[in-house]
């Protein structure tokens, strides 16, 4: 029923969508002009077909109108206005063509008659290919990874791109952590993602495949613009659009081994100031995983202890769209529609053994199921205004509303060691409506200065269920018992408004900023605890301080931020959520945000065609929130047969400090062999809650290395390590992990196509290992997955679409402003 109610709201936007199509083109002016001409090749006469032909504004380089050649190399722009034109074609393997053209009254049709291009092949014998960007391209203000340059996702998912991004580090269940914190913003688009890295609706980074996104953008100390949420940074997934001339797409077929599939199209077509765009992805894995826990502990003067193993089979089913327009306005504007479809199907078998010893010795066999059904649809519109007699002005507004839905079912049946072999069910029902709207502002003054200012506004409503479920003894139904049993509903509206100043002076810039954040929450349990209700209001303001050096290409930053972390409806509502039968996880109604304060001295210098990017870092937080376990002595003796019962809950316990340094090196050795180097050392103290000391500190780092090899124009090879050090949490340890992934890409029909091959894992040693301990309680935990996966894949690319290619010029910096 929910499912075909998601289905329903999607066909609606769809339609929605499909109506103001007509709308925005029929509203296009038809002025009376046209050009025309055909493209040859210079060396051998022959018309060079698919080729684009533009037509550019010749005060602005603003773009009018374009097309693709056709077979016999022709080219017609028609219902051109009068004035004058920078004409510009395009090929890959040839030099640019620019044009001037003008077309009056007198004159309202051009014909151009035949125009040659030169080819470039003997500048791509020699390594050079103009106009690529960097893998990654470094900069003081944040990273960008140019995610088309990284092999080793292929196949996979933004969780997959994210394995590889540096700072970042992704824990097994998919939680994404920078330097150490997995208290991050993930936006997608610039857009916050209200179920990216929690959340019982499922994690939305598993839903979009990696072959859609464009690039990543890492911001370690984001300044007062953006979102004051997220103690460990920003992370902002931009995601491919098309605004090439004409047709332009590209088609994705992978395989995977043991029965994985992943397909992909996307589409966009420009016709003068429209431009339309529209991705569909289709996902369907299996994977498997073994993991076995032991557990002691001293209940009434007896040990307990609980030996648990299990197997399971993991079914994932992801069906994802993206639909939208791009319009160009008169006078700088443009407009944006994008509606985004999202659907996951997952089923979760497996067997569990436990061995319980103690009071009694027992061994208890089960078997579990857990199925997820989550649709989510996200719509947005964007506004953008620029002034031309006024450069550097802008004016933006986005306005975008979530819906979601998510139907989440646990059942376990035990098979042996108990006398009761009836099934039991938790039914988890989630349904979320999110609304935001923001409006920013730059003005500039001058040359060497500018004003940024904003405001946001966004307001979340949640309600659901948790049914607990048990088979009536004859097996045919089942009875929702309502002492366990469980409805909620929670609210959360935030307001925020920000102002910074940039100035330039010299060889110094420099910018200031405040944010103040207003935010109210309630929700209530019922059946549980009564309601609860938080209200604050916060100043974070940051600062940062840059200074280009005199020697050489270097550049020195200094900034400082203050952040918070707000607990999220799931570590708020106070009902258990069971994990299996003898684990569950509940959530605090008391929690309080945590509040971060964050230092960072970088260090940049370019030599040549290499780049070298150093970070000194610190950061500390106040009030944590940290991810306790105890034992439940109720449930424990209740449970019987020497079984020990925990729960994983929440706490606001002491404060944490970080500090360390990062480094990344992006080098070529060779001119078919580059290397990208990056890693970080830090310290982590966290106030303890092992109760046998006062707090916990380790040495821990992360670090990676990719090499990318050119061996032949059309041939890339990349072998990429990960490394993860160990690290402490407040009641426990976490043991390092490490990988190797290889690929390779082949590119075909004269770039029209590429076929892939990819392991990930190689050596088969990523698995999740940890222990935790407090005065009564001592464990251990092992997870290991599925991780060495090898992909086959093929893409093909239509229109003026090429695939990447890996040899590299000088690495560019990040951009996208002073203050990340």
């Amino acid at each position: 029923m929910t499912s075909s109610l998601s289905s329903g709201r999607a066909l609606r936007g769809l339609g929605f969508l499909a109506m103001l199509f007509p709308l925005a083109a029929a509203a296009q002016q038809q002025p009376a002009g046209s050009v025309s001409g055909t493209l040859l090749d210079h060396a051998n006469g022959q018309p060079l077909p698919f080729t684009n032909v533009v037509l550019l504004r010749a005060q602005d380089s603003s773009f009018v109108a374009g097309a693709e050649t056709l077979e016999n190399g022709r080219f017609q722009l028609e219902k051109l206005g009068m004035g004058n034109y920078l004409l510009k074609a395009s090929a890959v393997g040839y030099q640019g063509l620019r044009r001037p053209v003008s077309l009056s009254n007198a004159t309202p049709t051009l014909q151009l008659g035949t125009m040659k291009l030169h080819s470039t092949a003997t500048q791509l014998a020699g390594v050079t290919v103009q106009g690529e960007r960097a893998a990654v391209q470094e900069s003081l203000d944040k990273k960008v990874i140019n995610v088309e340059k990284d092999l080793s996702s292929v196949g996979g998912t933004a969780v997959n791109v994210l394995q590889n991004v540096p700072s970042v580090t992704v824990a097994p269940d998919g939680t994404v952590s920078m330097r150490g914190s997995s208290n991050i913003t993930i936006l997608i688009d610039g857009k916050p993602s209200n179920s990216a890295n929690s959340g019982a609706g499922g994690n939305r980074l598993e839903q979009i495949p990696a072959s859609a996104i464009e690039r990543v953008e890492v911001v370690t100390n984001p300044s007062a613009r953006y979102d004051a949420a997220g103690s460990g940074g920003v992370l902002n997934i931009i995601l491919k659009k098309q605004k090439k001339d004409g047709w332009n797409g590209q088609a994705v077929l992978n395989v995977g081994t043991r029965d994985k599939y992943n397909t992909s199209l996307s589409l966009n077509r420009r016709t003068g100031k429209l431009n339309l765009f529209g991705a569909l992805d289709l996902r369907d894995d299996h994977y498997r995983s073994r993991m076995w826990s032991d557990q002691y502990t001293t209940l009434e003067s007896q040990a307990l202890r609980t030996y648990q193993q299990g197997n399971n089979l993991r079914h994932q089913q992801n069906y994802n769209g993206r639909l939208g327009f791009d319009y160009t306005l008169p006078a700088g504007q443009t407009l944006t529609f994008t509606t985004e479809p999202n659907f996951n199907r997952g089923l979760n078998t497996g067997t569990q053994l436990a061995t319980l010893s103690g009071a009694t010795d027992a061994r208890i066999g089960s078997t579990f199921r857990v199925t997820e059904n989550v649709d989510n649809i996200d719509n947005s519109v964007d506004y953008r205004r620029t002034w031309e007699a006024h450069k550097g002005r802008e004016l933006s507004a986005s306005a975008n509303y979530t819906y979601l839905n998510a139907d989440v079912v646990v059942a376990q049946r035990n098979t042996e060691g108990t006398p009761d072999l009836r099934e039991w069910k938790q039914d988890l029902h989630v349904n979320l409506h999110a609304v935001n709207g923001q409006v920013d502002y730059v003005h500039p003054l001058g040359e060497k200065a500018r004003v940024d200012t904003g405001l946001k506004g966004q307001y979340q409503t949640n309600e659901g269920t948790d049914d607990f479920l048990r088979q009536q003894a004859d097996g045919s139904d089942f009875d929702r018992l309502p002492d366990r049993s469980y409805q909620y509903t929670f609210q959360e509206y935030q307001q925020a408004g920000y102002a910074t100043y940039q100035q330039e002076l010299g060889k110094w810039r420099m910018q200031g900023g405040l944010r103040a954040e207003y935010t109210r929450t309630s929700g209530k349990v019922l059946n549980g605890n009564g309601p609860f209700k938080l209200e604050y209001l916060n100043l974070f303001p940051s600062a940062t301080v840059e200074r280009t050096l005199p020697t050489a290409d270097q550049r020195v930053k200094l900034s400082y931020s203050r952040r918070l972390n707000r607990p999220n409806f799931m570590q708020l509502l106070a009902f258990p959520l069971y994990q299996d039968q003898r684990s569950y996880r509940i959530g605090d109604p008391s929690l309080r945000p945590e509040y971060i304060n964050a230092l960072e001295l970088g260090h940049q210098i370019s030599m040549g065609q290499a780049s070298l990017t150093s970070t000194l870092f610190y950061r500390h937080t106040d009030n944590i929130i940290q991810r306790l376990v105890r034992v439940d002595t109720t449930a424990t003796r209740l449970y019987g047969a020497g079984a020990v019962i925990t729960a994983q809950y929440v706490d606001n316990f002491g404060q944490a400090t970080s500090y360390g340094a990062e480094v990344s090196l992006n080098q070529p050795l060779a001119k078919w062999w580059r290397l990208t180097a990056s890693g970080s050392l830090f310290q982590n103290t966290v106030t303890a809650a092992t109760g046998n000391e006062a707090n916990r500190r380790v040495v821990s780092g992360t670090a990676r290395l990719m090499n990318s090899f050119t061996p032949t124009p059309k041939l890339d090879i990349q072998l990429t390590g990960n490394y993860r050090a160990a690290a402490v949490t407040a009641q426990g340890r976490v043991a390092p992990v490490g990988s190797v992934d290889v690929a390779l890409r082949q590119r075909l029909f004269n770039d029209r196509a590429a076929l892939t091959l990819r392991v990930s894992d190689v050596f088969n040693t990523q698995r999740n290992r940890s222990e935790s301990y407090t005065e009564n309680f001592r464990a251990e935990y092992y997870n290991k997955w599925e991780s060495r996966v090898g992909y086959l894949g093929l893409s093909w690319y239509m229109g003026s679409n090429k695939p990447p290619k890996k040899i590299e010029n000088q690495p560019q910096g990040g951009g996208g402003g002073f203050g990340g």
